[in-house]
């Protein structure tokens, strides 16, 4: 599948005047909030936000693993379980420090504190972006996430690859509730959880904390290691190299693990061992063709986007969601590998020492003979030629003499890149940017530094000073 298509063949509108591509709009069909019954004792939450939230039924109690991004998500995903056990919590757990921000929801349920359990790097991960970089970390949030788009018409937020949205509407004011784990562990750690032996392994994906924990008795494993897509090397948002190498060996090792019942951070369960072997075998190797594929054409000398041009998924791929591009896009996961392997510079003397951008675009427009003509170009190849049509929009709109025509013509042909597209990160973004080139999206709020008592209790206090 690529990036985007060529054409409008696969775009269509929904129910909500939504437009967008077939397959990134199937994919919110995933996504239906309710508690599923894994097997006797483990019940998973899906759609309530954007991760799950899993209960374990041990000896001692409830055991609840990932809490979400607020309070009001946890006490939704608390009424959830009402629904199916009354007993009462014993411990939370963490898989990474991505969705945790609902802890206090659960001590207030247990109606005192709890053991919380998670990697020795939970904590300053959530401080880190959580301080120095949270304006640039903040704005790709709302750019990847779409959480500045409207909620129905032709811009209106479809999903966002691994949920319906990055925090449910309903959840407002989503009130912070992080609790700081006191029980933490390194590369690996046995645990007696609220009574149950728990095989705790650390297996980096998306995050350096990432853990998979294996409940040996019931044959289950919670994971952050086997997402509902193509694994994201890239995130638009802009986050730390995501090394495939080291997703392969979490991945590997959840395997090995034989388990009857994959319950994951995002997305549906997978039961059945053979199921289980085979599709998770099926993943991993898609991450390998990401890995080998662009080893081997850097070995060979090219470039980032020679990278893009050239690699692209077997077909084999295609034919199950979760090696599939809902998320983010392979020519992005292919450059960013080699940037995590050799820096930025890959090699084309025109990045050695470039121009400032708005030079570079000014004196581009100069020599393709002016604006009007780099106007008409852009008019003339936004439906079939997309990509020219973009590089030359984007010089239009940050030359200098830039005008309001040349910013809507940027606009317009991201709109054309956003409704062809199958991954929901590059419509979210390229759509939350045509709307500031137009005008109607103010983002500025989300170019400096702001202090929320959420960031505050993330960190320590001499990180906002």
């Amino acid at each position: 599948m690529p990036a985007f298509e060529n054409d409008e063949r696969q775009t269509i509108t929904d129910a909500k005047g939504r437009v967008g591509h077939r397959e990134h709009i199937a994919n919110s069909s995933r996504y239906t909030e309710a508690i599923h019954t894994v097997r006797p004792g483990v019940w998973v939450v899906t759609a309530n936000g954007l991760s799950n939230q899993v209960f374990i039924d041990a000896p001692d109690g409830i055991v609840a693993i990932d809490t979400g991004e607020c309070v009001e998500e946890m006490r939704a995903a608390i009424a959830h379980l009402r629904t199916v056990s009354n007993r009462p919590f014993a411990a939370v757990a963490y898989t990474h420090f991505h969705y945790v921000g609902g802890t206090t929801a659960v001590f207030d349920a247990a109606g005192h504190s709890l053991p919380v359990y998670a990697h020795e790097r939970v904590a300053a991960n959530r401080a880190r972006t959580s301080s120095e970089v949270s304006a640039a970390y903040n704005r790709g949030l709302v750019e990847q996430f779409g959480i500045a788009l409207p909620a129905d018409g032709p811009d209106g937020l479809i999903n966002v690859g691994l949920g319906l949205s990055f925090k449910n509407p309903n959840h407002a004011p989503n009130t912070p509730g992080w609790v700081t784990p006191t029980h933490t562990f390194g590369s690996s750690a046995t645990l007696n959880m609220a009574g149950l032996r728990c095989e705790v392994r650390h297996a980096p994906s998306d995050a350096d904390d990432s853990v998979t924990y294996w409940f040996p008795d019931l044959g289950v494993a919670v994971h952050n290691a086997l997402w509902p897509v193509l694994f994201n090397v890239f995130a638009i948002r802009g986050e730390e190299y995501r090394d495939p190498r080291v997703l392969l060996a979490s991945l590997d090792h959840l395997i090995s693990l034989d388990a009857e019942h994959l319950v994951p951070t995002h997305g549906p369960v997978i039961s059945g061992a053979t199921e289980i072997r085979r599709r998770a075998t099926k993943y991993r190797d898609s991450i390998q063709f990401i890995w080998d594929q662009t080893v081997r054409w850097t070995n060979r000398g090219l470039t980032g986007p020679e990278l893009a041009a050239r690699i692209q998924l077997p077909a084999v791929y295609a034919d199950d969601y979760i090696t599939t591009e809902l998320y983010g896009v392979l020519e992005h996961h292919v450059r960013q590998v080699r940037s995590g392997l050799f820096g930025f510079f890959d090699g084309d003397e025109s990045n050695l020492f470039p121009l400032d951008r708005r030079e570079h675009a000014t004196r581009m427009i100069r020599a393709m003979g002016g604006r009007e003509t780099v106007r008409a170009t852009v008019r003339d190849a936004v439906d079939d030629d997309t990509r020219w049509a973009l590089e030359l929009a984007s010089y239009l709109a940050h030359s200098d003499e830039s005008e309001q025509e040349d910013r809507d013509l940027l606009a317009a042909t991201l709109r054309t890149v956003a409704r062809r597209t199958s991954a929901a990160n590059i419509r979210n973004w390229c759509l939350t940017r045509a709307r500031q080139h137009e005008g109607t999206l103010d983002m500025s709020r989300h170019n400096q530094h702001r202090l929320s008592a959420a960031s505050l209790s993330a960190g320590p206090a001499a990180a906002a000073v």
